[in-house]
């Protein structure tokens, strides 16, 4: 499926847990290599993501050059914003446009978040869907912007108080466009108990017209936090994606890889095994069980033929081939047509 027929297609008022959308964010964690991007392409197919997404930006629009540091610099050592950002801007629209074409070549869905004005046109042409970032939930001209593409939205709620999220949200209303709210908890890494995933209940409850995801910066370890979300209701995963977790940057060490990606859809087919169907029904394998495990009216007594029944005239046993014990107002005050002993279960035709 892709994103936009998801948009089309989720009711987010029916109450059911659905198989998720999954983005693998490379981001730039191709590092300005074109082959590596491919290979990420190739290697985020092969561990089951739908669509992957990258970042596009000039680090001269996106920070200043006094911009400091939000993530681990234990990980990456770069204090400044600018700095960093300035190590991996080098892909713009011709390194976009050949992303796109060798994602619709090996069936997987191309995004890119954009970061600025310029970036946010030339995707236009390559994209169903826009993304917007956490850092920009504030930008209000930046998301009026996109806003006039006619796009649905994805917007991530990092960092965000639910003031801030709802006013967000009355901008893009606002021009009419589809919209997916992420959670989202700004910390490189996110400590497991900085996940706070319950928040997914009440961006649920607080906008229960829009379809709620998850973008994650937990480290991966058994992908548990992203399984999780999914139960919470999240329709779309996002995650940062590499190759290779050891290397040093801002997004490698608290990415996911391709085995990471397998082990969480391998999870995910079981675990909605058991999950099964969303309405209350009865299921074919009970069908034995609702025979034998459940109750008729039995005679507690011998019942001489012609006598009125009385309520202390009867209990209830197994099997449930008789009458269910649900109809005994009807059996009490009714004429025994035969004689029935202590023990028989009850059958409509005993009756006059």
């Amino acid at each position: 499926m892709k994103l936009i027929e998801l948009f089309k297609t989720i009711n987010p008022y029916e109450n059911k847990v659905y198989q998720p959308y999954v983005i693998a964010e490379i981001g730039v964690n191709h590092e300005g290599s074109m082959q590596t991007a491919k290979k990420l392409v190739d290697e985020a197919k092969e561990g089951g993501a739908d669509a992957v997404k990258f970042q596009s930006y000039k680090a001269e629009t996106l920070a200043s050059k006094d911009s400091p540091s939000y993530w681990d610099t234990t990980k990456e050592p770069t204090t400044s914003q600018y700095k960093l950002f300035k190590k991996h801007d080098s892909f713009w629209i011709n390194e976009m446009e050949e992303l796109k074409e060798y994602c619709d070549s090996v069936d997987i869905e191309f995004m890119s978040t954009p970061f600025d004005i310029e970036s946010a046109d030339f995707l236009n042409d390559m994209m169903d869907v826009y993304k917007i970032s956490s850092s920009d939930i504030t930008n209000k001209p930046f998301i009026e912007y996109i806003c006039k593409f006619n796009k649905p939205i994805i917007l991530s709620t990092g960092a965000s108080s639910l003031h801030e999220i709802q006013e967000a949200v009355s901008w893009i209303e606002k021009f009419g466009n589809s919209l997916s709210l992420l959670h989202c908890v700004l910390n490189y890494p996110t400590p497991d108990e900085n996940a706070n995933l319950g928040m997914i209940l009440d961006l649920k409850q607080k906008f229960p017209d829009k379809i709620i995801g998850y973008s994650d910066h937990t480290l991966p370890k058994d992908m548990k936090v992203c399984e999780m979300a999914t139960m919470l209701g999240c329709v779309i995963i996002e995650k940062h994606f590499t190759n290779d977790k050891t290397l040093p940057g801002n997004d490698h060490y608290h990415a996911m890889d391709k085995e990471d990606l397998k082990i969480y859809r391998k999870n995910l087919e079981r675990t909605f095994e058991i999950l099964g169907s969303f309405k209350v029904e009865a299921l074919e394998d009970e069908a034995l069980s609702r025979a034998n495990a459940r109750r008729s009216l039995v005679a507690l007594i011998d019942i001489p033929k012609g006598k009125i029944i009385e309520k202390n005239d009867l209990t209830f046993k197994r099997p449930a081939f008789g009458v269910s014990p649900k109809f005994i107002d009807d059996i009490v005050g009714q004429k025994a047509g035969q004689n029935i002993k202590e023990d028989d279960v009850l059958k409509w035709n005993m009756f006059e």
